[in-house]
């Protein structure tokens, strides 16, 4: 008998609408993001790119709330790692997202790395690792961050291993979290970047379970995968040609995902994140609903 995903809440987020900017020509625009969202029978979502959806908290909530929605997280970028440099403009962004997903009664801040490689442009802009010093800068930036949004937001940071960035493989992520104290500090663990990056879901959850705070539900085409290994592909152009693939054609298999994230006996988002940037705007809703079905039948 299956066991019963009562701590598991899902949702959705607009990354699954082809949306990786505030304003993109080629992104669907927010208010039919989110009646397609609740169409495919979802109630909680992200925030987004901050921009994206609307940032006055009181037409925001009025938008979610008239289409029974729910907000569980926002999302911001940043590179600790440079040092305290970085800090005003880290906190600069940080307060506006923090803000806003505070007015919206989240508990979460997904922050993830700054890219060493554009995504777009393939530009390399940083050494793909870090030095001590730079490691040094990462934890102990985090976590100060950690407490400060605790302090100021009541929000929790959930760190999110993201291809192309510090924090991918199963060796960054061991470390940054051997690095860092879970009481500023857990992870938002993206099931499909961490398969881009070699990383075993299962394996993770049930290692550092503790540490989980958060989960993105995703998969990735092992043979596009491949190939996008094979030629060092960037995550810009691996997301065009369809590396992030529709549930449950690709790995890893979520049930298990799932199943392990139950046992830690604590309440988890679990949310649907599929890169498709660019996509065709009739594109996603399609896919949202199926893979909504698909997630019913594995008890979620």
């Amino acid at each position: 008998m299956a066991l019963a995903l009562d701590r598991i809440r899902v949702g959705s987020a607009p990354d699954s609408w082809g949306v990786w900017f505030p304003d993109d020509p080629q992104q669907v625009p927010w208010e039919r993001f989110l009646d397609e969202v609740t169409e495919a029978g979802y109630s909680w979502i992200e925030l987004g790119p901050y921009g994206y959806l609307p940032t006055d908290p009181a037409r925001l909530t009025d938008e979610v709330t008239k289409r029974n929605l729910k907000v569980s997280a926002g999302t911001i970028f940043c590179g600790l790692h440079r040092g305290p440099s970085e800090w005003d403009s880290t906190w600069e962004q940080v307060s506006r997202v923090a803000a806003l997903t505070q007015a919206m009664d989240a508990r979460h801040l997904v922050v993830i790395p700054s890219f060493w490689r554009d995504d777009k442009t393939a530009e390399i802009l940083e050494a793909p690792e870090l030095t001590v010093e730079q490691w040094r800068n990462l934890t102990t930036g985090m976590e100060r961050l950690g407490r400060e949004v605790k302090d100021k937001y009541g929000l929790d940071i959930v760190v999110h291993p993201h291809a192309d960035t510090h924090i991918d493989t199963e060796e960054h992520v061991e470390r940054f979290l051997d690095s860092t104290d879970s009481d500023h500090v857990n992870l938002c663990l993206d099931t499909g970047h961490y398969a881009y990056c070699g990383g075993d879901s299962v394996k993770l959850i049930e290692t550092y379970g503790e540490r989980i705070g958060y989960l993105h539900l995703k998969q990735v085409d092992p043979e596009i995968l491949a190939d996008v290994v094979k030629n060092e592909m960037p995550f810009g152009p691996a997301v065009a040609r369809g590396v992030m693939c529709e549930p449950p054609a690709g790995v890893p298999e979520l049930g298990p995902v799932l199943t392990a994230a139950q046992k830690l006996g604590v309440d988890l988002f679990a949310i649907v994140e599929q890169d498709m940037y660019p996509c065709e705007p009739d594109k996603p809703l399609p896919i949202a609903v199926r893979t909504r079905k698909f997630l019913r039948s594995c008890g979620a």
